[in-house]
């Protein structure tokens, strides 16, 4: 079986992302990863009014890598990796950095997208290439709400 040259990689806590990028991957035709968490998220990790919560200690430790599920995204395979998350606390959740730090993303031409209950991406495409030595992210974009097939076409077209 041919693969894609595309690969839309994604972690989505509630579902809200996962939607998005299954969009971007059918109107693509891409291959679709999800990355996923070892432990998955319950909605107790997920309030970030608590300062004790799991998500909020990860936000708060720049050095905190979750474990992924699995190591298996066939990231040799793609020339281009849309890699989409929700924003938390104005920028990408740690497990993006598990993911980075998983895989050899040299020559890769790397676009994010994210979903947000209200900030943008900020500066996380200059954080993560600071972070990831040799990972080059070339575009972002915040995909709220259901956008087109048109849009997403036209934007991934664009990379």
């Amino acid at each position: 079986m041919k693969m894609s040259k595309t690969l839309v990689a994604y972690f989505s806590a509630s579902g809200t992302t996962a939607r998005v990028a299954q969009s971007l991957a059918e109107t693509t035709g891409a291959d679709l990863y999800e990355i996923a968490p070892k432990v998955p998220y319950a909605s107790a990790d997920l309030n970030w009014n608590d300062r004790n919560s799991r998500s909020s200690k990860e936000m708060n430790d720049r050095a905190s890598r979750p474990e992924l599920a699995n190591h298996n995204a066939q990231i040799d395979e793609h020339d281009t990796i849309f890699i989409g998350f929700p924003v938390w606390w104005y920028t990408a959740p740690r497990i993006i950095d598990s993911f980075l730090d998983a895989y050899d993303f040299a020559g890769k031409k790397i676009a994010l997208f994210a979903t947000s209950g209200g900030s943008g991406l900020g500066q996380t495409a200059s954080e993560l290439m600071r972070t990831h030595k040799g990972v080059t992210i070339v575009d972002g974009r915040l995909l709220n709400g259901r956008p087109s097939a048109s849009q997403l076409k036209s934007w991934a077209e664009s990379i």
